[in-house]
């Protein structure tokens, strides 16, 4: 008997043991949305919550309560070099994202607590890296799942959007980088290597010193006489300097190769280029 019973009892474990997995949808998933900028990248985890024929604002997350601005934990905002957020200066780091809605602002928390996660009723001020208030706007269209995106993205400025339902809120990020990167060109400039047509490219492009872009980029040119597109920004510092005659010389250049290279969107560059030098415009 003891011999049954303990067959039994063996083949009952085994068989709880072997039961299947039973994988659900997770109800609200998790998602991590990456943006290189700046010189770094900004990395956001959060889980996306979704409508479900709910009122959303106002009364599945109350106006005027701390949010963990998503579901389940609190969302994560990694940075990854040194930005301003909506103008104020905040370090590297991972930061716990916080919001209070409202009907038409919002306030905006970076929390250096990561261990808070959605227990809001222990929330700290003492915590914050950063507080501030932005505006919330109203929109067309309905967003189902709680999104957070990254939009109007240039090298140094992006918003980091929170949309849901009807609502958008712009969490303003901008890259503070100018300094750092004329400084490394500087100091690149001292060295053996020199990259002349990404440092002419910077200074044209942001307005730096136009003679200095001038001599990288003719050096650029100089190095490497069948690069079309080196001697095209040549060009367009000289339109800018006002040298017409060699900015239409280098112009001609430029498309000249870029022609025999068959390289049509170089080609009609450079026409265009040529039309606004002998206009006189910018």
């Amino acid at each position: 008997m003891k011999k049954i019973i303990l067959a039994c009892l063996l083949l009952s474990t085994s068989v709880a043991f072997s039961q299947p997995v039973l994988k659900t949808p997770a109800p609200s998933p998790l998602q991590t949305v990456t943006q290189a900028f700046g010189l770094g990248e900004v990395k956001v985890e959060y889980s996306r919550p979704s409508i479900k024929g709910r009122v959303v604002f106002g009364e599945l997350v109350p106006f005027g309560k701390i949010w963990r601005t998503g579901a389940n934990q609190a969302t994560k905002v990694t940075i990854g070099d040194d930005i301003k957020v909506n103008g104020t200066a905040l370090a590297a780091g991972t930061y716990a994202l916080y919001t209070m809605p409202g009907a038409t602002e919002w306030e905006i928390m970076f929390y250096k607590d990561l261990t808070l996660g959605g227990n809001v009723a222990d929330y700290n001020a003492a915590n914050e890296a950063l507080r501030f208030k932005v505006k919330s706007a109203a929109t067309n269209d309905k967003t189902e799942s709680f999104t957070i995106a990254f939009n109007d993205v240039t090298g140094t400025n992006c918003n980091l959007d929170l949309m849901w339902d009807k609502t958008k809120v712009s969490i303003p990020l901008m890259a503070d980088i100018d300094g750092k990167i004329v400084k490394n060109i500087e100091t690149i400039m001292n060295g053996d290597k020199r990259p002349y047509f990404a440092s002419a490219s910077y200074y044209f492009e942001n307005g730096k010193d136009m003679n200095k872009a001038l001599e990288w980029a003719t050096k650029a040119v100089a190095d490497n006489p069948d690069a079309y597109w080196m001697s095209h920004l040549k060009a367009k510092i000289q339109h800018k300097m006002n040298d017409t005659k060699g900015a239409l010389a280098t112009a001609q250049m430029s498309m000249d190769k870029a022609k025999a290279e068959k390289d049509d969107h170089y080609a009609s560059l450079n026409e265009k280029l040529i039309e606004q030098i002998k206009k006189g415009t910018k």
